[in-house]
Parts: structure tokens; C-alpha cells; sequence
């Protein structure tokens, strides 16, 4: 038997820029659960006479709405505007945009990047499964396989896809969108800078591996100090820069 779930509350809207209190009406039903990833949003002349304004304020919150990633607007039989599920891309677009337009500086990426790797290994050591070891290790085989064949620019993606897998052991949601969206932007930046790859990264995550999974078996999930200990490690031994220039 289905779950009946409350409708969502949209009220008649009376504002100078109409469109942007649609948008913060439908964000704040989506913030409250009313509407989920799939939803369908009334069809524009309907929803446009249920909120009281024009259909081009209804037209110009789905273009800003889908701009944010909150919707998907898609066209033909069976189209419609649909709230989004949620990832990444809303993020990456947007600090990727601000770097691009010089408003902030490829640095701070890096520097955010390094908080975020050094508390990612300090929850995965507390939380990782061997499965999750074991994609990490995949990923650190696959970066030396290509390392050897000097195939540098495949191996680039792998060096960064490191990232994500790392966050994905933290079973956090929040923290594996921050990695991806970082991870992506400096896959871009590595793309344009074209950096001399250093030669003991794969060394490097194998220790810090190594590390990690022994640290699980001889642990409890209470034991902070050591996961503490080895993303100091990971920091020191130069984990987070992969490159001889980031």
C-alpha cells in the first residue's frame, strides 16, 4: 500500500520579480521532503494560475531552477519540468564558473581539496568495509598500470577518481558530494595546467592504504587517535598533491 505523502503548499505569490519566489517556494517544498527526486510540477498554465503570476515568471523560474540543478525540464510526450535527484553537478558548475571568472583562485580549490581528503581518511578508517578498501585499491592499480605505459592523461583520471572512491568509504552523503565536485574541478584544472605527474603517488596511496586497512582490523570505530595519526601521515607524505604543480 502506497505511503500517502502531503502536497505540496504553494501559495499565491505577490511579488515584484515573480519568478524567483516561485523558485523559493518550490525549494523550500523540496527542502521540507514534499517533493522528491521524480516529482512532476504542474503543467505551466496550471501552475501559473495556482500561483498567480504570468506563465513567462513559471518559464523563467524552470531555466534558473534547472541552471541550479534543482530541476530537469524535459521536452515532448510525456515531458514536463521534474525535480532533480540530487549530486554534484550543482556545486562543480558553480565553483567551477567563480574559478573561470577569476573570482576565486585555483589555490583555494587545492587548499579545500586537502582539508577534504585529510577528514576523509579520518572517517574511513573508522567506517570503511573491506569492499571499500578494495575499490580503492583497484583504483591505485589501474593509476600504476597506466603510470607504467606512460599514458598520462588516462591516468590523470584515475588519480582524481581516488578522491571520490576515498570519500565513498566515509559513507557520508554530504562528504562524497564535496569530493566529487572538487574532484571533477581538478580534473578541469589538471586538464588546462597539463602538470608534471609525480612519480611516488602510487607509492604514496599504498602506504596510506596499507595504513587504513590495518588500522580497521586492529580498531574499534571509537579509536580516533590512530585515524588521526595516519591522515596526518597521508598529509605529510604529500597524499593530497598528486602533482609536481598543482
Amino acid at each position: 500500500m502506497a505511503t500517502l505523502r502531503p502536497s505540496p503548499n504553494f501559495a499565491p505569490i505577490k511579488a515584484k520579480r515573480a519568478f524567483e519566489a516561485v523558485c523559493e517556494q518550490i525549494r523550500r517544498e523540496v527542502a521540507l521532503g514534499t517533493l522528491k527526486p521524480g516529482d512532476r510540477l504542474p503543467p505551466e498554465r496550471e501552475f501559473a494560475e495556482q500561483l498567480g503570476v504570468s506563465r513567462t515568471a513559471i518559464r523563467e523560474a524552470m531555466r534558473s531552477l534547472e541552471n541550479a540543478g534543482i530541476v530537469q525540464c524535459q521536452q515532448g510526450m510525456g515531458g514536463g519540468a521534474f525535480i532533480r535527484e540530487r549530486d554534484s553537478m550543482a556545486v562543480t558548475q558553480a565553483v567551477g564558473d567563480m574559478v573561470m571568472l577569476g573570482q576565486i583562485p585555483s589555490h583555494s580549490v587545492t587548499e579545500v581539496r586537502i582539508i577534504l581528503t585529510e577528514q576523509a581518511i579520518r572517517m574511513a578508517c573508522e567506517r570503511a568495509t573491506e569492499e571499500d578498501f578494495m575499490a580503492i585499491e583497484r583504483d591505485i592499480d589501474r593509476a600504476e598500470q597506466l603510470t607504467v605505459r606512460g599514458d598520462f592523461t588516462r591516468r590523470n583520471t584515475y588519480i582524481t577518481e581516488f578522491y571520490r572512491i576515498l570519500a565513498q568509504a566515509t559513507h557520508n552523503q554530504v562528504m562524497v558530494m564535496l569530493v566529487e565536485s572538487l574532484s571533477e574541478l581538478t580534473r578541469t584544472l589538471l586538464a588546462k595546467a597539463s602538470p608534471v605527474p609525480r612519480s611516488d603517488v602510487i607509492g604514496v596511496r599504498r602506504n596510506v592504504l596499507k595504513l587504513m586497512r590495518a588500522r580497521r582490523r586492529r580498531c574499534g570505530p571509537g579509536d580516533a587517535g590512530s585515524s588521526r595519526a595516519i591522515a596526518s601521515f597521508a598529509r605529510s607524505a604529500g597524499l593530497m598533491a598528486q602533482h609536481n604543480r598543482a
